[in-house]
């Protein structure tokens, strides 16, 4: 007779309802340095583009019928292209620099410099063909059908502009605003096919490289280690992170009307370093669900081997998540984000949230120093709205801290700067950590300001894209 090996039983996945030990190690300081050093060679690299563009020009050169154009045009479409791979870099997912910067103003970054460069890049194409239409004695419109149809490459980056003119617009709030995730998602995939597009034509006929082997080699370089840094934080270095952990969905808890907790299992995560108030992109391999990944943050620190986020009905992903079946292979990358106890100036915090955004305070808190004096505030329209409430109030009170919530329509339950004297009396001295929806993030920096926190100790997790 055979005897079958016997299993050991799987644990139960825990509650996560009162204050646990965390299992998993520390998340690593962010090294300052290292943002401070890329941020130097960034500027570094600026001057030295304006430099080639300026050394191109000759007097001889400006004089040309067109010349002046044609100077404009090389200094807008250089230092354009310059910002779009400083673009590129600021959204490769670098470990070291999401930790020290915060991926949320990471982003902000981002969004500052796209406008700046695709109006240059604009200002380039309407430059180089004024300035080619007058030295060649024509008229503009058909000199850019000359451009399309017979300079080498210059078809592949027209296309790769109007891709970047796409993303552009699609990124003004505007449109942001009325876009799902999902499709603003997809248009700026195609963004990477833009600049890969462009670049050929940069090499082919741009003078500043066809005049200069050393330019031409470091520009290469450049763009190369760009693409290598984009591959490597955001696959290969997510690819090993999964190989290793192998994340599924274990189960799907309802904790609020529309809103769900899912928890997750893996191998591994004893090693996993990750602090609270941290989020990762989750792609979860199932039908309509594996082509795109969404940010959640983790409402809990890890315990090994199990995680847990929760994420509210708000769109056509967040909705499908409900209902998906245990053991769905789940891949994540992160965790990203500066939303963390190691950004404290002060050893005395505020950490207020609202909605969803409850999450990243909750697992912020657990994470808290013990000498971190903490006040936490919630706000909710209805009672059955307070996510995690009970998990909030018995952190605070293993604490000894402060636990307010906040319950009713915002004209009557007012969170303001009156508000916060009252209910954190030495609120100018603490650090304040809040998130939420983009419109109370603002009203409570606004208060946060009135009551004399200084801009150092506001902290933010935007929910927005």
């Amino acid at each position: 007779m055979t005897v079958a090996p016997s299993r050991r039983p799987e644990p139960a996945a825990p509650t996560w309802t009162r204050p646990t030990p965390h299992a998993a190690p520390r998340a690593r300081r962010p090294q300052r340095l290292v943002a401070h050093t890329l941020m130097g060679a960034a500027l570094a690299g600026l001057v030295a583009v304006l430099a080639l563009a300026l050394v191109t020009n000759s007097v001889a050169s400006l004089s040309a019928p067109g010349g002046w154009f044609l100077a404009v045009a090389r200094l807008c479409g250089l230092t354009g292209s310059y910002l779009l791979l400083i673009m590129v870099v600021l959204m490769a997912r670098v470990p070291a620099l999401e930790r020290a910067v915060g991926q949320d103003r990471l982003v902000r970054w981002h969004r500052t410099l796209g406008p700046w460069s695709v109006s240059l890049i604009a200002l380039h194409v309407v430059s180089v063909v004024l300035g080619y239409a007058a030295l060649d004695h024509t008229n503009p419109l058909h000199q850019l059908v000359l451009f399309v149809l017979h300079y080498p490459d210059v078809l592949a980056a027209m296309v790769g502009f109007s891709l970047l003119v796409t993303a552009a617009v699609s990124s003004h709030h505007l449109a942001r605003d009325r876009m799902r995730y999902e499709s603003w998602w997809t248009v700026h995939v195609y963004t990477y096919l833009a600049l890969a597009l462009a670049f050929m034509h940069q090499i082919r006929v741009g003078i500043p490289f066809l005049t200069h082997a050393l330019a031409r080699q470091a520009w290469i370089g450049a763009w190369a280690l760009a693409a290598l840094t984009v591959l490597a934080g955001r696959v290969v270095l997510p690819a090993v992170r999964n190989a290793r952990h192998r994340l599924r969905l274990v189960e799907v808890r309802e904790v609020a009307p529309g809103v769900h907790s899912l928890i997750l299992r893996g191998r591994g995560l004893e090693d996993l370093s990750v602090a609270g108030g941290q989020f990762f992109q989750w792609r979860f391999l199932a039908r309509g669900l594996w082509w795109h990944s969404h940010p959640y943050s983790l409402s809990a620190l890890p315990q090994p081997p199990y995680l847990r986020l929760t994420v509210k009905d708000l769109g056509d992903q967040s909705h499908a998540l409900a209902h998906l079946r245990p053991g769905t292979p789940v891949l994540a990358e992160g965790p990203y984000g500066a939303f963390t106890h190691h950004h404290l100036v002060t050893r005395r915090a505020l950490l207020v949230g609202a909605g969803v955004g409850v999450t990243p305070v909750r697992a912020l808190l657990e994470d808290l120093p013990r000498d971190v004096a903490a006040t936490v505030i919630v706000r909710a329209s209805r009672p059955e709205e307070l996510v995690h409430a009970d998990e909030l109030a018995a952190l605070v009170t293993e604490r000894g801290g402060q636990y307010h919530e906040l319950v009713g329509p915002r004209t009557k339950v007012r969170l303001d700067a009156r508000a916060l004297r009252r209910l954190v009396p030495d609120v100018a001295e603490r650090d304040l950590y809040v998130c939420g929806p983009t419109g109370f993030t603002t009203a409570i920096v606004e208060a946060a300001r009135r009551c004399g926190v200084a801009p150092e100790r506001i902290h933010l997790e935007a929910f927005a894209f």
